[in-house]
């Protein structure tokens, strides 16, 4: 039987709009929960929305159900794929990739890879993508969850933001993380660990330190070799601009196949003022 291969994303992988369109990329949207009621993460709201009724309102977010999930995966078995590639973001940020798990296994006839990237935002997504542009190529999916797996702590995404608060709300870092971070004025590069939680990879003062600490972090991790890299924003447009005329500057080998802001789920956790930038070695 000739397989068809569909590549999925939860919402917290920050797969653009542009992204999947190019790579048919499919994303299950996250909740963002408000007191008049619940929307879907890049469906019916945008972090311009959120943005825009912080600080007065910080929303809470919540995963998608398994019954949810479950008709999600239906819908491409009746499109008339056979096999799935589903990229979720660490279980240790969200119980989602648990939730597809489970879901898959009642679904039968679609033949399922849950992938559990233990990172956030692209850093998951960029595996997507990566898997995506297989698909693209021809790889057979049996070979395609092969070097995913190979590559599993190829993706180094790290970030700041202007403040820990939305971190500290969301229950991401701890309350004295936080007090030292804010009374000293530093501004940690925030990463995941190869177990997929938030680690502080250095300790800055502003923004200009930030962005070059940002920078020769990602030169140590690309090594010279060529890779895809990603700048990401929170409500910072100007900032991620900046930051990727410098990428292209250090990193003259790396191809930029995404720079964007975060999306809405995200952007609940972390607030504004957040730049990200990510190297993926190929």
């Amino acid at each position: 039987m000739q397989e068809k291969i569909i590549v999925v994303a939860d919402s917290c992988c920050d797969v653009g709009q542009e992204l999947q369109k190019k790579y048919n990329i499919r994303v299950i949207p996250v909740h963002i929960i408000y007191p008049e009621g619940e929307y879907e993460d890049g469906v019916d709201i945008d972090p311009k929305m959120v943005y825009q009724r912080f600080p007065r309102e910080i929303p809470t977010t919540s995963m998608p159900s398994f019954g949810e999930v479950q008709k999600f995966l239906e819908g491409l078995k009746e499109e008339g794929y056979t096999h799935c590639i589903s990229i979720n973001v660490s279980d240790h940020l969200s119980g989602t990739v648990n939730t597809v798990r489970s879901a898959a296994e009642e679904v039968e006839g679609l033949d399922t890879f849950v992938y559990n990237t233990k990172d956030i935002s692209f850093g998951s997504g960029v595996y997507a993508v990566y898997a995506a542009d297989l698909v693209q190529k021809g790889i057979p999916f049996r070979e395609i969850c092969q070097r995913l797996e190979e590559k599993r702590e190829d993706s180094h995404l790290m970030f700041y933001m202007d403040s820990l608060e939305y971190l500290k709300k969301g229950g991401r870092i701890g309350n004295v993380t936080y007090m030292i971070a804010n009374v000293l004025h530093m501004k940690p590069i925030i990463s995941c660990d190869p177990e997929g939680v938030y680690y502080t990879v250095a300790k800055v003062r502003g923004s200009r330190q930030a962005k070059s600490k940002l920078l020769e972090e990602a030169a140590a991790a690309a090594g010279g070799r060529k890779c895809w890299v990603s700048v990401l924003n929170g409500n910072d447009e100007e900032g991620g601009k900046q930051i990727l005329e410098m990428v292209r500057e250090r990193l003259p080998q790396g191809e930029c196949i995404y720079c964007n802001q975060i999306n809405a789920s995200l952007a609940v956790n972390t607030g504004p003022g957040l730049i990200g930038l990510l190297v993926f070695p190929l």
